[in-house]
């Protein structure tokens, strides 16, 4: 097995930081002016304020980049090529759910995207679990996120008919 040194793992981490960064990047110019969407919608009562999403999504963002990190470290990507495709496949799911939710204002495609978000990180979390235990944990918080996240998306398209 091809042992990865101190260095390329220092370098490894930039790097998924980079690839994860990116698709926050994308998903962020979708959602840029969300607050003139957002606010206009009829909202839940259990709804947070729109301030508290970018530091969840900070917050989540770079636990999955350290967890696919720590995925790749252990034999790069040749020794875990499905549980890292998992993870970007899911991360351009990720990034599509705010352009159909907020620039497409499309609330059912965005709530089939976000259920598929939902399988996929599933099986992302299954797929870690066999090369780092404390990887797939990592995703754990993502997961209950994108679970609010799916009903809060639900509720909303049901409560703004008109405009999701």
């Amino acid at each position: 097995m091809h042992r990865i040194t101190g260095k390329q793992q220092f370098v490894g981490l930039l790097a998924w930081l980079a690839v994860t960064g990116v698709a926050a990047f994308a998903g962020s110019m979708a959602s840029r002016r969300s607050d003139d969407f957002y606010g206009l919608l009829e909202q839940p009562a259990w709804a947070p304020p729109p301030e508290v999403f970018g530091p969840v999504w900070t917050v989540l963002y770079i636990l999955m980049a350290v967890a696919a990190w720590m995925v790749w470290r252990i034999g790069g990507f040749d020794r875990a090529r499905t549980a890292l495709t998992l993870y970007l496949v899911q991360l351009v799911v990720n990034a599509l759910w705010s352009w159909l939710f907020f620039a497409w204002q499309m609330g059912a495609a965005a709530l089939a995207d976000i259920a598929l978000m939902w399988v996929l990180v599933v099986a992302t979390m299954l797929a870690f679990w066999k090369h780092s235990r404390v990887a797939a944990l990592l995703l754990l918080p993502y997961l209950a996120w994108i679970s609010f996240a799916a009903m809060l998306n639900l509720r909303l398209w049901q409560l703004n008919p008109g405009v999701l």
